[in-house]
């Protein structure tokens, strides 16, 4: 025989069994996990504006100026002169002794063997008086001695490292503290040439307090050759990257010249003192003109001396026979 339940109490005890089962977990799905939010380091924030995946250029840094190092403390002297080498002249004789009695380098200016820089005339004309000075020259070419041969191949010849390297012409060197260019002015030197490029970098990539250059012609001269224009690119060139001194031959006589800029007006501050000294021998010139900024003009033989210190020159010029009759001395920029 079966219980019935009145329909109440059946009601009611379903009701509890349902929620027995609730709070056990049992008698239905599983409640399923709240989501887990992973965070991405890289991604930006709510809110935050998106970055650009385009990584941000490096930063410009501009090119500096060379820096010249403080000076040191040693200092050198040097002996100039040019246009040389000519047999039977009275001043060669003399002029050795001027290189027995003071030491130093000697700088060359060129035209070194006249008339025509031949071999013949290197070991007649100039080998009997200076040759066994060679090891303390430094030369540098004139036209003369690119008479003989289009590559003045005589001079290269009888100098060998005494005028530089690849038969060029044009090489630099350090004397104490001061650099000192020995250029070629019978090759191109205008601003496409290679040898104004060395120039500039000779000047940027190692710059020193002071710096002079040697050459044979003059950028101004009251000589019979006068002004050589040619040379305005490498003159401008030098004053803006601070040269000091060119010295020159050509014109055989003695001229100093007062700083100048590239267009030959005086500057004191900044500007190139030149020296012409084409006093080594080959036949004087008179004055034929009146070159702008010159302060002493000699028509003599001789030899120009200079002391190169280490923020300043001092130079004389004596005759051949030692006398001075021009000195002076000035500061580097």
């Amino acid at each position: 025989m079966s219980l019935r339940l009145p329909p109440a109490l059946r009601l009611a005890l379903l009701l509890a069994t349902a929620i027995a089962l609730t709070e056990c977990g049992g008698g239905g799905s599983p409640t399923a996990p709240a989501p887990v939010t992973t965070v991405d380091p890289n991604r930006p924030a709510p809110g935050t504006p998106p970055v650009s995946s385009t990584p941000d250029p490096e930063p410009v840094v501009p090119t500096a100026p060379p820096v010249i190092p403080p000076p040191g403390s040693s200092s050198t002297f040097v002996n100039v002169l040019g246009d040389t080498g000519w047999c039977g002249s009275p001043a060669l004789g003399p002029l050795a002794r001027l290189f027995e009695r003071y030491d130093g380098d000697i700088l060359l200016a060129g035209d070194l063997a006249y008339p025509s820089g031949t071999i013949e005339e290197f070991k007649q004309c100039f080998e009997p008086s200076f040759g066994r000075f060679k090891s303390r020259m430094r030369a540098s070419p004139g036209n003369h001695d690119y008479v003989a041969s289009v590559s003045a191949d005589s001079y290269f010849a009888y100098f060998g490292d005494r005028s530089g390297p690849n038969r060029l012409g044009y090489y630099s060197f350090r004397a104490a503290e001061w650099t000192v260019m020995m250029l070629n002015s019978n090759v191109p030197i205008n601003k496409a040439s290679a040898q104004y490029a060395f120039v500039r970098n000779t000047m940027q990539q190692a710059p020193t307090r002071c710096t002079m250059a040697v050459l044979h012609h003059p950028f101004d001269s009251s000589g019979i050759n006068g002004p050589t224009p040619s040379l305005r690119d490498i003159w401008e060139l030098m004053y803006n990257l601070g040269g000091d001194v060119v010295i020159a031959g050509h014109d055989h006589l003695y001229e100093r010249h007062s700083p100048v800029d590239t267009d030959q007006r005086r500057d004191d501050a900044k500007g190139i003192r030149q020296f012409t000294v084409g006093t080594g021998g080959a036949p004087l010139y008179n004055k034929v003109r009146n070159a702008l900024n010159s302060e002493y003009f000699a028509a003599t033989y001789g030899m120009l001396r200079i002391k190169l210190d280490p923020a300043l020159y001092q130079w004389q010029f004596m005759d051949m026979n030692g006398n001075v009759i021009d000195s002076g001395l000035n500061v580097c920029h």
